[in-house]
């Protein structure tokens, strides 16, 4: 089972957000399960329940784990093919997001298109790596800082986009032959409360849906501005030039 699988199909997208067939993929990460032994969980008969692992199993998001008899029947077991998973803007292909439609450092939404955009370049390329039996240099760094004030956050902000900048302009090579081109992402962003991030036992549950949290958290409330959480994150695998893969900026957050 994989940690976490990025859909690009739309169809497989729409699949997963079922109520009921996302309860089953949360139940069926846990570990391998028959429609019998699921049935009493999500309160649907068995035949129900092969309806829907059916589905699932055509998008492969479930996948056959074993078999076992139990009487004169021969009981399917199917387990998740990840413990999570992530939906690309690929499966809104024609609304997704683009970052160079626009690009205001200081706009929330063009982090968030940024954001997006990481999602679906390294869902291919992981795509493409699996395929290709080849294992994906990445690299991210996260991490959370405390400021005592704002003057003291744009100081940092100044700070790491000359850092940054500088180790750029240091081993960015255009005209090496056979280089390959990385993307660049540094994020500044207010930390969310805890109590603001749903966990499934915090959602209220009918006896026959639940909610997908392993697919999508939604937003909620963030944090006084003196706290914010600085994540670096490099990707292999698309272009990026010296000066636009710095996606922060050193004067004082707008409003969005």
């Amino acid at each position: 089972m994989l940690d976490v699988t990025v859909i690009e199909d739309a169809e497989a997208a729409a699949v997963s957000l079922d109520p009921i067939r996302a309860r089953l993929l949360a139940e069926l990460a846990a570990g391998p399960a028959s429609a019998a032994m699921l049935a009493g969980k999500v309160g649907l008969p068995r035949q129900k329940v092969n309806y829907h692992l059916k589905a699932l199993e055509r998008h492969g998001l479930v996948e056959l784990a074993g078999e076992r008899r139990k009487g004169n029947v021969t009981e399917r077991l199917m387990r998740a093919t990840a413990a999570s998973y992530v939906i690309s803007p690929l499966a809104l292909a024609a609304v997704q997001p683009d970052p160079d439609r626009f690009r205001d450092q200081l706009s929330a939404r063009w982090l968030l298109a940024v954001g997006a955009r990481l999602v679906r370049d390294v869902g291919a390329l992981i795509t493409g790596a699996a395929k290709a039996r080849k294992r994906l240099a990445t690299y991210a760094l996260d991490g959370e800082v405390t400021f005592a004030s704002a003057a003291d956050r744009a100081a940092f902000i100044e700070e790491l986009t000359q850092g940054v900048g500088a180790l750029i302009r240091k081993y960015h090579d255009g005209n090496a032959e056979g280089g390959r081109d990385h993307r660049i992402v540094v994020a500044v962003h207010p930390t969310l409360k805890p109590e603001a991030i749903a966990k499934p036992e915090a959602i209220a549950k009918p006896e026959v849906t639940a909610k997908p949290e392993a697919i999508a958290k939604p937003g909620a409330i963030a944090k006084s501005e003196a706290t914010v959480t600085p994540e670096v994150t490099v990707e292999a695998g698309a272009a990026s030039t010296p000066e636009a893969a710095l996606g922060v900026d050193s004067t004082p957050p707008g409003q969005d």
